[in-house]
């Protein structure tokens, strides 16, 4: 299949060399700066290079409000399309291997021509994504009141074997995970019993674990509210650890930064369940208010720090009783271009996360042991006010990414050439409405 425009290496030549000499002249400052911190630069480059985030296709176009959408110039068609946007995202920032889709949304006729073309693109798949909180075309049954909590036997058949369909398609294209988040709940008071939700849940998902592979992983995913506004099934941390627990070891906690109410420690959550062993991985975002799906670090971004800060810190120890983390950002884009949002938060999550690997822990253990309050933060915050980019700028440059990915995209003029290749269709799932 026929990828279209996509950006030239010469482009991406050209850019860093133009903004090589001044990257250097700040590389070689900061180096200077953090030797007298007892920190090799170096080291910590190589980190950020090697760190990944999963895109997810959906993001790559335009979502929408409960009010309106308003759709892009250039927005995928189709799954293909979708793969190719996730492809420049890579190309200019070397830090987004693989892509997870949302079924049926990126459903393939057929999966292995859409394996190969990925391939051929240098990306692969994360996690499958079900959808059980929509109704689709042709679709037998209704989730208006519930899917795999649905009272009726039938629905929640349903909803299992679209699960279970997921696993099929992934296998076949190579994920190794299923990340499961269902909308059931109530909006009014006495409209679903607590209890019995829970276990009708817990009976659908041991149905989906069975199918798993032997060398998967299932996510469980939270939130606290939305559509169901009065009462959700999977509400929060707790209770999607102890499905975890009651499902078996190949199943964990998903954790997406927006599923919170506001200014809630997510996190010392991070932290309960890297203890517990359940952590299964992140849907990176910001918000304000709820689930805003925002780009990462553009609300909180100390409290990212601090998320990178509790990984760090639980990879230094050792010994791990489970996966590392499945890093993988979920956001909607009603502003911005999503190309650009989604390049702008995979900088923000390696900025955290180069942050992250200059706390002096050994500072930060001692005055934690004296009960020292204010130092102990200021330790923290030493680490946090430092302005990583020059190890950005370096780390992209020595991956073969573009030193300033934004920049290089928008003098290719990628978007408005997308645009004359794909017309303006009347309707789309390229994103979340």
């Amino acid at each position: 299949m026929d990828t279209g425009f996509t950006i030239d290496i010469s482009l991406i030549t050209k850019e860093n060399e133009r903004a090589r000499p001044d990257l250097e002249r700040d590389y070689d400052i900061l180096g200077k700066q953090l030797e007298k911190r007892g920190i090799a630069i170096d080291e910590i480059t190589k980190k950020v290079q090697e760190f990944a985030v999963a895109l997810p296709s959906w993001g790559v176009g335009t979502g929408g409000t409960r009010f309106a959408r308003f759709p892009g110039e250039g927005e995928p068609r189709n799954v293909f399309d979708k793969l190719v946007d996730c492809a420049t995202i890579h190309q200019l920032t070397r830090a987004t291997p693989r892509v997870a889709l949302h079924i049926p949304w990126d459903k393939p006729e057929n999966p292995e021509a859409l394996g190969q073309f990925a391939e051929s693109l240098q990306i692969g798949f994360d996690a499958m994504n079900s959808n059980t909180f929509q109704d689709q075309p042709g679709q037998r049954l209704g989730y208006k009141f519930g899917s795999l909590t649905h009272t009726d036997r039938s629905v929640r058949s349903q909803a299992i074997a679209h699960n279970v369909e997921c696993i099929e398609l992934g296998k076949q294209i190579g994920s190794k995970a299923l990340s499961v988040w269902i909308g059931d709940g109530g909006n009014f008071p006495g409209q679903i019993d607590f209890r019995s939700s829970l276990e009708r849940y817990l009976e659908s998902t041991n149905e989906i674990y069975a199918a798993l592979p032997d060398d998967w992983q299932l996510f469980i995913e939270y939130k606290l509210y939305e559509p169901a506004f009065y009462s959700t099934v999977v509400n929060d941390w707790g209770t999607a650890y102890y499905i975890a627990e009651q499902l078996g070891p190949k199943a964990s906690v998903l954790v997406d930064l927006g599923h919170h109410a506001p200014n809630v420690n997510i996190e010392m959550i991070v932290s309960r369940l890297l203890q517990f062993g359940r952590l299964g991985g992140f849907h990176f975002n910001d918000s304000k208010y709820g689930d805003d799906d925002l780009d990462a670090g553009s609300i909180k971004p100390f409290q990212l720090f601090l998320i990178f800060c509790e990984l760090i810190q639980d990879s230094s120890r050792g010994a791990r009783q489970s996966p590392p983390p499945s890093y993988m950002i979920d956001q909607s884009h009603n502003l911005t271009d999503p190309i650009e949002s989604l390049m702008n938060t995979v900088e923000e999550l390696q900025r955290a996360y180069a942050q992250a690997l200059l706390v002096d822990t050994q500072s930060l253990s001692t005055n934690r042991e004296k009960n020292d309050a204010i130092m102990a933060m200021k330790t923290l915050k030493k680490a946090f006010v430092t302005d990583v980019s020059p190890i950005l700028g370096v780390a992209r440059q020595r991956s073969g990414a573009a030193i300033d990915p934004i920049r290089v995209y928008r003098g290719s003029q990628y978007r408005k050439r997308k645009g004359v290749e794909r017309p303006a269709m009347g309707t789309t799932m390229t994103g979340i409405v």
